[in-house]
């Protein structure tokens, strides 16, 4: 702990031109970082849209469902394991690793002649992007003193910005142009520059560190610190947790597409793996909004879940109740992209540093409100475009409050424990995204609305029938649970110190 507070000090100290984070000091190292996460960005958005037709060219529409849970089950497992990496090596691994999978899935899936591959390169494109965004995470909170890191954050999210916007529309252009293809197999080559730029960058502060007798961020004489330190061991009890709780997941999402009688069985099974492993891979008290780190981590999964299942329906209730364009419709979105940027800068500005709680639950006002304005576009006598200025709204919220979140999560993290720390905010935040928008996607089958294949890119949902009132229910619900964590965020500051 003295190395580190010596070399945050000697940061602070430092000269104009190492001040911020494009200095000197870390202009390389930020460049990298948010190069990776504006590829992973442009991933979600181009390859979400190419989906649709990658599965019915490969005869696998009945298995679509699977094309995004099998990625989101490696990244649950991949999560846990970056977590303890992190911790006992540091990052450069687990990031390099994460790189290289994430960039082999997408070839893997790229030269598919049929669904089984194509379910494979996913699946392995999952598991690095879990390495990926964690280890993300722990460089922020060790390598950036904690005056940078909300500026950290701010980049993070502006780096959603373009690809939100731009993603679906190049994407769209190729598969239509050159064939879905094409889509998987560009993404690895831009993944090269970011790492040249990054790499070095990670080596040389885990060097810097060292020196300090801080916590390294890489390289094998990390690895041997931690045997004479005390880090922990890579735990295999928790990694077994991890694989039951994904696949406790899928289960429930597989279920959640067959209302069937006979689906109770894969409900049960999936309950029952899911619920005693999400209790022992989050932090004791999450789920009863424990003070301090627990409510962090609660906090991340309620305001993601809950944006990302009422986004998911955006699209499809304007096409099918509105009669807009795909087009239009997924351009409705994009607002809440470039204020989503606006949000996370606006909390990266020091005045906001002692009200950082505060800024949580306006972030989930703003996310309530937007998410219960939007079924007001049902009513034919409301114009669309409200439900354009509605997320708008909604998108600055989440800037607020989602980059908010992972500055508390670093600064009530000890060094030691930041890569468990940051694997179980990403963990809330994908585990919630899975089992909200399927749930959503199974009221909204119940409720007659048709059949929606539950995942982050419900875009590519449609409907063989479509009724308002199942379109309400999933908007209602999910703007009662963005208000109730907006009460439960007054529990982020730790309580007083026995």
């Amino acid at each position: 702990m003295t190395g580190v507070r010596v070399r945050d000090e000697q940061q602070v100290r430092g000269s104009a031109g190492d001040d911020g984070v494009l200095g000197r000091r870390y202009r390389a190292l930020t460049l990298g970082i948010v190069s990776v996460v504006l590829l992973i960005a442009f991933e979600a958005t181009a390859v979400g849209t190419a989906m649709p037709v990658a599965a019915r060219e490969l005869h696998g529409v009945g298995l679509y469902a699977f094309v995004f849970s099998g990625f989101f089950t490696t990244s649950l497992l991949a999560m846990v394991i970056s977590g303890q990496w992190c911790d006992r090596s540091g990052t450069q691994a687990p990031i390099t690793v994460g790189i290289g999978g994430f960039a082999a899935g997408l070839v893997v899936s790229g030269t598919a002649q049929s669904m089984g591959p194509f379910l494979l390169g996913r699946a392995v494109q999952g598991f690095g992007a879990g390495l990926v965004i964690v280890a993300l995470y722990v460089v922020v909170g060790r390598a950036y003193p904690e005056r940078l890191r909300p500026s950290v954050m701010a980049a993070f999210s502006a780096s959603w910005v373009v690809p939100s916007i731009v993603g679906p529309l190049v994407s769209g252009t190729v598969t239509e142009q050159l064939g879905w293809r094409w889509v998987f197999l560009a993404i690895p080559v831009l993944v090269v520059l970011p790492v040249m730029v990054m790499l070095p960058a990670l080596r040389r502060t885990a060097r810097e560190a060292a020196e300090a007798g801080g916590s390294g961020l890489s390289g094998r004489g990390a690895a041997q610190g931690a045997a004479k330190d005390g880090r922990p061991a890579m735990n295999g009890r928790r990694i077994w947790l991890a694989a039951a709780l994904a696949t406790g997941a899928v289960l429930l999402q597989y279920a959640g597409q067959d209302l069937r009688p006979v689906s109770v069985v894969p409900a049960v099974a999936g309950a029952a793996l899911l619920v005693p492993s999400a209790l022992r891979l989050l932090p004791r008290g999450t789920f009863r909004a424990k003070r301090g780190i627990p409510t962090v981590v609660l906090m991340r999964g309620m305001a993601a879940g809950t944006f990302i299942a009422a986004e998911s329906f955006i699209p499809l209730m304007l096409v099918t109740q509105r009669g807009l364009s795909p087009t239009l419709a997924g351009l409705s979105l994009a607002g809440g992209g470039l204020t989503w940027a606006l949000g996370s800068y606006l909390q990266s500005r020091p005045g906001f540093e002692a009200s950082r709680e505060r800024l949580v639950q306006v972030g989930l006002l703003c996310t309530a409100a937007a998410i219960a304005a939007v079924p007001l576009a049902l009513d034919h006598a409301v114009p669309a475009w409200v439900v354009a200025v509605a997320w708008s709204v909604g998108g600055f919220g989440m800037g607020l409050a989602i980059s908010t979140i992972g500055v508390l999560l670093l600064r009530l993290s000890p060094p030691a424990d930041a890569g468990a720390n940051s694997a179980a905010l990403q963990v809330s935040d994908a585990l919630s995204n899975v089992l909200l928008v399927g749930a959503a996607g199974t009221v909204f089958a119940a409720l007659g609305g048709g059949s929606v294949a539950p995942s982050a890119a419900g875009a590519a949902a449609t409907a063989t029938s479509a009724h308002p009132t199942a379109f309400a229910a999933v908007f209602l619900p999910a703007a009662a649970l963005a208000l109730t964590g907006a009460f439960i965020a007054t529990r982020l500051r730790p309580g007083p110190r026995p």
